[in-house]
């Protein structure tokens, strides 16, 4: 028997901006899907995963995409006689890098099932085509997150080039990621963003200029372990991506709650129209009075922290 890991991420900064070359702030968190590859007398795919109603027949092209990806990497196929079951404590759901995960963990189980002796860095490029090929153009950052875990700045190369990684030396915080059951397809999203875009170009070049003052003032709040500041510039992104189409009404709701009930700040993270709302809660007394405003109003949440490591 042989397993693989993936991490679950969070993206503190970059949604959508990331995949047009500019720099995002992501961090790992410590929830992940785990990949267990047994010998069998035919090819089998478990996914055991816990999943928000509905994310696997939404997603359901999208991850046989991946895993036939995965597959034709590793040189298998319907003949293959390997049972591949993903589990984990990572619930899937838009926003989270579920699919990520799920194609780290298992190019990690695959890559010791056949003794390739793959580094992180090759674990990370299998993982990163498998992404591309279920859900089209990616920026690299979910992947890279479910690989190595941690806190990193992320920039995309656009030549095609390796993408510019690196580790940023953060304290872990409390978070709480508020579910609001709503599943939406990275492909189409980020299609759509880019027709908004193209549309849009003046305002689409404002947006990216605030940005990127966003970015920089982050990335040092990060560096200094300034909170505070760190949540007031989350709610500023999340003032953004309404502004680039990606929020809707229940995530604006759900802000107002998570503001509400204390938390230094609060956005969408990953596709949006959906997904997650990210709420910075440091301390575990601030994390569980977040929560429970989401879960009184029957809102699924989940506690975990951000900046974890490998």
């Amino acid at each position: 028997m042989n397993s693989g890991k993936g991490f679950g991420k969070t993206i503190l900064f970059g949604d959508h901006f990331v995949v047009y070359g500019h720099p995002g702030i992501a961090s790992a968190i410590n929830d992940y899907a785990e990949t267990v590859i047994e010998d069998s007398d035919k090819f089998e795919f478990i996914d055991n995963r816990p999943a928000t109603q509905g994310y696997k027949e939404k997603k359901k092209n999208e991850i046989q995409r991946q895993l036939n990806s995965l597959m034709n990497f590793f040189e298998l196929n319907e003949n293959s006689k390997i049972k591949i079951t993903v589990s984990g404590n990572l619930k899937c759901a838009s926003g989270v890098g579920a699919s990520a995960a799920l194609a780290a963990s298992i190019a990690r189980a695959l890559n010791e099932k056949f003794k390739k002796n793959f580094d992180d860095e090759k674990i990370n490029e299998i993982a990163f085509k498998a992404e591309e090929a279920g859900s089209g153009p990616a920026s690299g950052i979910d992947n890279t997150c479910a690989v190595y875990g941690g806190m990193i700045s992320f920039t995309k190369n656009l030549e095609g080039g390796k993408n510019k990684i690196e580790l940023i030396e953060s304290k872990e915080c409390e978070i709480v990621l508020a579910n609001s059951g709503i599943t939406q397809e990275t492909k189409v999203v980020v299609g759509e963003v880019k027709k908004w875009k193209e549309s849009h170009p003046e305002k689409f070049s404002e947006l990216e200029k605030k940005y990127l003052k966003i970015y920089e003032k982050g990335l040092n709040a990060l560096k200094e372990g300034n909170w505070k500041e760190l949540g007031k510039l989350m709610n500023e992104k999340h003032e953004l991506l309404k502004q680039l189409t990606v929020s809707c009404d229940k995530l604006n709701e759900m802000q107002k709650i998570a503001l509400n009930a204390g938390a230094f700040g609060a956005k969408l993270t990953g596709t949006g129209r959906g997904g997650l709302l990210l709420c910075l809660t440091p301390g575990k007394e601030l994390q569980e009075k977040t929560a429970k405003a989401f879960e009184e109003k029957g809102i699924e949440t989940r506690k975990t922290k951000i900046g974890v490591k490998a």
